[in-house]
């Protein structure tokens, strides 16, 4: 790449949110918008459990969830329903903990330093790969990431997951679900947050659970203290008032209004198969932004595992091959800087522990029109960024 920089681009992204978490809000919000009979009242009142109890069903109408599973709004936003899970189905049996990005690593440490799990299988990748999952016994618990919020890397299917196995799967689909198919038949404890696909605010997460979960719950006690927090049980059932509105611990109903809009724009613009079609068209104008772009390149370099999320790209090519890794780091960090700085995009910079990268977030609630804006843009910033090291290093 040459050190001309091109002209500076004249069309701006409408709404410059391109942030994998909190992302960016549906079309058309307003918080003026949102009802508020609920606020101001108790959660156990009748109005609160009814609202809290809509955004449950809701849920499970939009994302298609079969009706004997249990849909449960948990604290903690997806870590906590997560590790709820975690804290009350594992350690009767073997486990694998599957990760290739920041956020499966932390399951793995779950697994490994506060459960002590003693028949424990860790499978890792490098971020943009994915271990081979085929190699996990169907008779262990399974606790993977559908999606790696972290590093754009997507499981492709789940036929690695068997039908007559034995194990439970716990599945973090946060960055996931309402973008990409979830075959509910191989998921048994599912979770996610509000505030990932959907665009609501953060602190509430949602388990799901499948029959087969909900007989390991009950048949198992765990030897580990549990907080109230994870407490699913009433003596020796399921609490299933939990999973109809009666959350365990105080939840925000304003955050469950915001959710609850949310979940009626899906349904407003044709529900599940809309959302995937508008991650689906989102990702392509980046994938092919970056097929045609020789200095970045996918930090996934299989097709099959390109995630329509949060798509994560890294620096290549003579220049920046050059550079020591000090000024490689900085690189994403002064462009997302400076765009930000003139309000084009906000929050695109890689995650903290992944490679220096970029990360465009390209969700259902992300228009393709500000995506498409937002390219030419990272393409100044780029040229900008480059002639001022070639200026700094030559001065």
């Amino acid at each position: 790449m040459s050190n001309s920089i091109p002209a500076e681009p004249t069309l701006r992204p409408a709404r410059p949110f391109f942030s994998s978490g909190p992302t960016a809000k549906f079309p058309g919000w307003s918080a003026d918008t949102l009802k508020t009979e609920a606020l101001g009242r108790s959660h156990r009142s009748k109005t609160g459990k009814a609202r809290l109890k809509y955004a449950i069903d809701l849920s499970r109408k939009i994302l298609g969830i079969p009706d004997d599973y249990l849909i449960g709004i948990m604290p903690g936003s997806d870590t906590g329903a997560l590790e709820c899970a975690m804290w009350t189905m594992l350690g009767s049996r073997p486990a694998t903990v599957a990760a290739w990005e920041s956020f499966g690593n932390v399951w793995i440490q779950d697994a490994v330093k506060q459960l002590k799990l003693k028949d424990l299988t860790v499978l890792n990748a490098d971020y943009g790969e994915i271990p081979d999952l085929s190699q996990i016994d169907k008779g262990d618990d399974v606790v993977f990431t559908y999606n790696g919020t972290t590093s754009g890397a997507k499981i492709p299917d789940t036929d690695w997951i068997a039908d007559d196995r034995t194990g439970v799967t716990i599945n973090d689909a946060t960055s996931a679900v309402f973008a990409q198919p979830m075959d509910w038949s191989k998921l048994d404890a599912t979770t996610f947050s509000w505030q990932k696909v959907m665009g609501s605010e953060a602190a509430h997460g949602m388990l799901i659970l499948s029959p087969r979960a909900v007989e390991r719950i009950e048949s198992y006690d765990p030897e580990w203290p549990l907080p109230k927090l994870f407490r699913l049980k009433k003596g020796d059932k399921l609490n299933r008032a939990i999973f109809e509105g009666a959350t365990i611990n105080t939840p925000s109903l304003l955050a469950t209004e915001d959710y609850i809009a949310a979940l009626e724009w899906a349904e407003s613009i044709g529900g599940l198969k809309a959302l995937h079609d508008r991650a689906d068209a989102n990702a392509k104008i980046v994938h092919d932004w970056i097929a045609v772009t020789p200095w970045l390149r996918n930090m996934v370099s299989d097709p099959a595992k390109w995630t329509n999320t949060g798509i994560c790209m890294v620096f290549q090519g003579e220049w920046y091959d050059a550079q020591s890794d000090e000024v490689k780091a900085v690189v994403p960090k002064r462009i997302t800087a400076m765009l930000e700085e003139l309000h084009i995009g906000y929050d695109f910079n890689g995650y903290r522990d992944a490679p220096p990268s970029l990360r465009i977030w390209c969700g259902s609630t992300v228009d393709a029109e500000d995506i498409a804006r937002l390219l030419p843009w990272i393409e100044w910033a780029y040229a900008k960024v480059q002639a001022e090291f070639s200026a700094e290093f030559s001065a």
